[in-house]
């Protein structure tokens, strides 16, 4: 039985990860350089190291600082210009388990992504917290941004769930002890994810899942 569960929030509880792949492909499409999919889903959601290396192997921290925030401002464009990014289902999931288990948001989003992409519903209401890349020194796949939602939440791993959408995340959540159910997206639709505790393909077999956990 499940006290609490910390999720993601890109590709999890909303439809954004498409946004973050569109800045990413248009920033570098300025040094001529294009993008695939299958590059993204690898660098990004696997290995956490973008694409930098694409521009110069050898640049400097504070180089790559310099075109990361270039590239968040072509984000937030895109975000802003966004309707309601929420995936279908997700608010009928978080009303059921309302009031019935602790939960938290852990992203590698920077807190002006995340709240220009929750700026426009009121989901954060079924939340206790929302911790995003400003909040921790290392983002996943460490599991450091989990552990600090278990403290935050004050429970052990074995009484938490994580639900992600991304091979990294799985990664930090087992890391750092913890069960994690996988919600598959059209970007991570051909990887195995070996290790989840569950792989589902919509909500309603997440809430399933989650049911059965909480019983």
């Amino acid at each position: 039985m499940i006290k609490a569960i910390l999720w993601d929030n890109d590709g999890v509880l909303v439809d954004s990860e498409r946004y973050y792949f569109e800045a990413n492909r248009v920033y570098l499409r300025r040094f001529g350089i294009e993008l695939s999919v299958e590059e993204y889903f690898q660098w990004y959601l696997c290995e956490n190291r973008g694409a930098w290396h694409l521009l110069d192997e050898n640049a400097s921290t504070e180089q790559i600082a310099h075109w990361r925030r270039e590239r968040n401002v072509l984000h937030l464009e895109l975000l802003e210009r966004a309707g309601s990014l929420l995936i279908p289902g997700i608010e009928n999931v978080l009303e059921h388990l309302n009031g019935r288990v602790d939960m938290g948001i852990v992203t590698s989003a920077t807190r002006a992504s995340f709240e220009a992409i929750h700026n426009r519903h009121d989901i954060l209401r079924h939340f206790r917290f929302a911790l995003t890349a400003e909040t921790y020194d290392k983002s996943k796949p460490s599991p450091e941004p989990y552990l600090l939602g278990l403290e935050k939440l004050g429970c052990r791993a074995e009484e938490c769930l994580v639900v992600e959408d991304s091979p990294r995340g799985l990664q930090a959540a087992l890391a750092a002890g913890i069960r994690c159910i996988i919600l598959r997206n059209p970007l991570s639709r051909h990887h195995d994810f070996a290790d989840a505790y569950r792989i589902v393909g919509s909500m309603d077999e997440l809430l399933v899942e989650i049911e059965a956990l909480l019983d």
